[in-house]
């Protein structure tokens, strides 16, 4: 399933109002700009660990995420990269002694990437930073408002990632079944 037969499925629900949707694609555009720019990770480096990238925070932050053993493949796939540039950032916080390489239980072949103690408080102190900063955004908010928008942005994001990166993936999944071409 690509992104153009996406958009040419019939909703399963009413649709939403125009001006709503434009409104949802205004604030993204603006979003987008926000987040392309990493204000936040980039306050949170500068006053936790200037030395970092933007990308190590994206290491640290999908670790979280990943189920299962965690491995350079894993994390690039996650981060969406070539494998070649994870293992260049796994290297670089291995070698600042924020992750360790470990042997896999189930396969000794395999290199487990793990967040050393430097790494967990640094994560916990990056973290913290990074809400405290949030919630210097959100702090004229009524509470209400607040647990509402956090309920309701829980569900976009999540329903964003069930439409484009599962159909994505599938795709991918398809395209690998394909037969490939003869050398």
């Amino acid at each position: 399933m690509t992104t153009k037969s996406l958009l040419k499925q019939e909703p399963a629900a009413a649709s939403p109002s125009p001006e709503d949707v434009a409104r949802v694609s205004e604030m993204l555009g603006r979003m987008r700009i926000l987040i392309g720019r990493r204000i936040i990770g980039r306050t949170a480096i500068a006053n936790i660990a200037p030395g970092l990238e933007i990308s190590h925070l994206d290491v640290l932050d999908v670790m979280r995420r990943i189920e299962g053993e965690v491995t350079v493949g894993a994390i690039a796939e996650a981060m969406r990269i070539d494998p070649s540039r994870g293992s260049r950032l796994v290297a670089d916080l291995v070698a600042r002694g924020v992750l360790r390489r470990d042997a896999s239980q189930a396969d000794g072949r395999r290199s487990l990437v793990v967040r050393t103690e430097f790494g967990d408080s640094l994560l916990a102190e990056i973290r913290s930073v990074k809400r405290s900063l949030l919630a210097r955004v959100l702090e004229s908010w009524p509470e209400d408002d607040l647990h509402t928008f956090s309920k309701l942005f829980e569900k976009f994001v999540s329903s964003y990632e069930e439409v484009f990166v599962t159909a994505e993936k599938s795709a991918e999944a398809e395209l690998s079944k394909a037969p490939q071409p003869m050398p």
